[in-house]
């Protein structure tokens, strides 16, 4: 795997969990408020972790961490990733994965083969606007198909999107809802401003904003919640 970063212990990747958080380098989309600029567009200057180190930590802290959320640039990208799932659960832990949806069959055969726990999938804006906002040409369909497979499966899961003020509009908001009508739980994470931004020039909506957005939100979810808001 071509692992970028690992951070020992995280309270707050996996809900309700002790975890370790997995960041894997490149990604396959260019989210132009995205805070990991360095795993996205530099992460091949960046030096890997070698992967047997890694499975070695995180086996002697195994009882202390129970979990470990795989997130990146984009997971689902890395053609080994099944594998290190495995020897993820032969350990054994809970696994999270963190996923822009691009790659429907890859959740598909995760979960099929018993290797993912909970899964967190980035919603970047409403169908009209998905392309602006991730920042490269993508295949709707697949986030659709993906968006369809999380809330059939039966996995536990949560659908969540980050709050950009020059990109979410009270209608964007209401054509997300609409569309994710019946999931379980979505979260409107705030926009915090990055020096490793890929680009500059964006900014956060008020937090009395956010909770308009909420309620707007509610009648289409089960929870619906905040993050990053004191």
């Amino acid at each position: 795997m071509n692992i970028k970063g690992f951070t020992k212990t995280t309270l707050l990747d996996f809900p309700g969990e002790i975890a370790s958080t997995i960041f894997t380098g490149g990604c396959n989309f260019n989210c132009p408020y995205c805070h990991n600029a360095d795993l996205v567009i530099n992460h091949n200057l960046m030096d890997s972790l070698p992967e047997e180190n890694i499975l070695s930590h995180i086996k002697k802290r195994c009882g202390i961490i129970n979990c470990i959320c795989i997130s990146g640039g984009e997971p689902t990208l890395q053609h080994d990733l099944l594998d290190f799932m495995r020897k993820l659960k032969e350990l054994p832990l809970k696994i999270k994965l963190d996923t822009n949806g691009s790659n429907p069959h890859i959740i598909q055969e995760a979960y099929e083969n018993n290797l993912i726990d909970y899964i967190a999938m980035d919603i970047k804006n409403s169908k009209d606007k998905y392309s602006i906002t991730s920042g490269t040409k993508i295949s709707l369909a697949n986030i659709e198909r993906s968006v369809e497979y999380i809330r059939s499966c039966g996995i536990d899961y949560e659908f969540r999107t980050t709050i950009i003020k020059e990109l979410h509009t009270l209608d964007d908001i209401t054509q997300i809802g609409k569309w994710l009508k019946g999931s379980k739980k979505y979260y409107l994470q705030q926009f915090v401003e990055s020096a490793k931004q890929i680009k500059k020039g964006f900014s956060a909506h008020t937090p009395d904003t956010l909770e308009k957005f909420k309620n707007t939100l509610e009648p289409y979810f089960e929870v619906v919640s905040i993050r990053g808001v004191d």
